[in-house]
């Protein structure tokens, strides 16, 4: 699989990461897993695309970290010595909290992982993609949240605020780099069966709120994998700086 594509998933161990890091493998990307902190999830991820004939590799990185981030793509280049797309999947919530009640740090860290790293993230990936940088081309897809329409009232306005900064900056960039032969999307899930409801104090949240949507269900992080993976395919090739809600209706 020497001449297969690559892609970065950042936040790659688990939940919709681990499900797009499954799927690219199994659609023929070589892929980085990112991770912060799990190195066994990471494994687990890593083991399982091998296991079926693909090619995969764990990396530690924090994405709050501009540091770390340089050293993951550094990694990047040293094992694949290329890459061909980036999944920017790595983010946090937190616990519900009115916005009079949230101290700063908790915003700046929210700000720091969900938006500057993502950003971060970007750049690396075009400085490696771009025909502006002499690379061959790719793909960028954001991940988003239909929290950046809803707004997440009385329970996270910040990280709503977070996911519409990367709606916005996802245009901006698809626009910027339009002419250099690298696509940037987003993808924007709904309620999804993950465990980063649990990591906000909620872990009952996605069967709370099914009856809301109207497909009547929370969606899975394999369909939402579907939407990513087809974003990075060719058969996106004409589409850019678009955003695709995965979110039954909601």
């Amino acid at each position: 699989m020497s001449g297969a594509p690559v892609v970065l998933v950042t936040g790659g161990s688990r939940g919709i990461g681990a499900a797009v890091s499954r799927l690219a493998a199994r659609q023929g990307w070589r892929v980085a897993v990112n991770y912060a902190s799990n190195r066994a999830a990471a494994d687990a991820v890593v083991a399982s695309i091998t296991e079926a004939g693909g090619e995969a590799l764990a990396i530690e990185g924090d994405v709050g970290n501009a540091a770390d981030i340089v050293s993951m793509f550094a990694a990047v280049d040293r094992h694949f010595g290329r890459l061909d797309g980036l999944v920017n999947n790595a983010g946090i919530v937190d616990y519900p909290q009115r916005v009079d009640e949230m101290a700063a740090e908790r915003i700046e860290r929210m700000l720091r992982i969900n938006v500057t790293g993502s950003i971060l993230c970007a750049a690396e990936a075009v400085r490696r993609m771009s025909s502006r940088h002499n690379g061959r081309g790719g793909a960028i897809v954001n991940i988003s949240s239909m929290a950046a329409v809803l707004g997440s009232p009385a329970q996270y306005v910040d990280y709503a605020a977070s996911k519409a900064a990367i709606d916005t900056f996802t245009v901006g960039l698809a626009r910027e780099v339009a002419a250099e032969d690298v696509r940037v999307n987003a993808v924007r899930p709904g309620i999804i069966e993950t465990d980063i409801h649990a990591s906000g104090g909620l872990p009952d949240r996605p069967r709370e709120m099914a009856p809301s949507i109207p497909m009547q269900r929370t969606g899975t992080p394999e369909e939402v994998a579907d939407a990513i993976l087809y974003l990075l395919s060719p058969s996106a090739s004409y589409i850019t700086g678009a955003i695709l809600n995965v979110s039954g209706g909601r």
